[in-house]
């Protein structure tokens, strides 16, 4: 609620309740508690005041390399959100992809859908493009497909397929229901591959298509029932 307020990032409010400066009908809260729009919320002493209802906005873009998936960056590097200005409403993006990898990208100002997306227990299904150098062994295939792993931790089992294999060049499609930071390319660089290019091109039922890098659409009606049916069935 904070968040779709435009008070501030969804994060920034988590920081808040958790210094103990935002409360509740005049008690604190943590992340995770409840509220609705006839409640009172205040931040440092001072009242939230709820918007009127707005119009949900749900966006994909094709992200392009070269730019950090935040709203702002203190390091002033290129955020995906200045490709967004013509955008009337306050949008956030859904999950991150890092400054060196590309493709489908989700926005919305719809928090409860932000989170369906993303939360680790709905296990919505993306599917990345990677190219890696100079080759693939069937050993690290395997590897990959059954999960290695990352901080301690095995990542779940992944659909990997060979699109492409030249000399010193393998093209794969891998698919993952995590979303772990920088997991395709810690996957990778766990079985000893190097990735030259990472690109993704599915979220779900949502397929990138010929969307141009840097360029952006609103999902259709088609587009944002398929997704939300997805992710209902893998809850």
């Amino acid at each position: 609620m904070i968040a779709d307020c435009g008070y501030c990032s969804r994060r920034k409010a988590e920081e808040l309740m958790i210094k103990g400066r935002v409360k509740l009908n005049g008690h604190p809260v943590k992340p995770g508690d409840k509220c609705s729009r006839s409640d009172i919320i205040t931040i440092d002493g001072e009242r939230l005041y709820m918007p009127k209802k707005k119009k949900m906005i749900y966006i994909m873009m094709n992200k392009p390399r070269g730019y950090v998936t935040t709203v702002s960056d203190e390091l002033d590097r290129r955020c995906v959100m200045d490709l967004l200005e013509d955008v009337e409403e306050r949008v956030y993006p859904v999950g991150r992809l890092d400054r060196n990898s590309e493709g489908l990208l989700l926005f919305t100002n719809d928090g409860e859908f932000a989170n369906s997306i993303m939360h680790p227990s709905r296990y919505v299904a993306k599917t990345y493009r990677v190219t890696v150098r100079p080759d693939v062994t069937d050993e690290q295939l395997v590897a990959l497909s059954e999960g290695v792993d990352i901080d301690g931790r095995k990542t779940l089992p992944a659909s990997v397929v060979v699109k492409v294999k030249e000399p010193g060049r393998v093209v794969m499609l891998i698919t993952i229901k995590e979303g772990r930071n920088r997991q395709i390319r810690r996957m990778c660089e766990a079985v000893g591959l190097e990735v030259a290019r990472l690109r993704r091109i599915s979220i779900g039922p949502l397929k990138l298509g010929m969307l141009k890098p840097g360029t952006f659409r609103e999902l259709t009606a088609e587009e944002l029932r398929a997704l939300r049916s997805a992710v209902g069935k893998e809850a």
